[in-house]
């Protein structure tokens, strides 16, 4: 199994960018819930919400595409740009990637 980096940083700016291993096959989501980084997760992680929201800022091409129902979702995110991935559907496939979880002091979504 191959082990990536996963750079996070926050708009929070209380809080401070972390780097945390991710392995090829897990998604942002887990990875942030499994140390302890709150990320809204309101459908439970199925791709069925827009409460994960994340920006993709670095290793784009190191994840897996976008598909139709995820692009759906992020139309229904506050703030979405071009950049916009959802948490849950964020799989590394291979390489290094960083993301920006949005103010999660904000209900993110439907």
């Amino acid at each position: 199994m191959s082990i990536y980096k996963l750079k996070i940083n926050f708009e929070d700016k209380t809080k401070e960018p972390v780097e945390l291993p991710i392995a090829a096959g897990e998604d942002v989501l887990d990875v942030c819930l499994d140390n302890g980084i709150q990320l809204q997760h309101n459908c439970g992680g199925v791709c069925g919400c827009s409460t994960c929201h994340v920006y993709v800022t670095a290793g784009m091409d190191n994840i897996q595409e976008i598909s139709d129902k995820e692009e759906d979702f992020i139309d229904r995110a506050v703030r979405p740009r071009i950049t916009s991935r959802l948490g849950c559907q964020c799989v590394v496939l291979s390489g290094d990637i960083s993301v920006t979880i949005p103010d999660q002091s904000e209900f993110l979504g439907h």
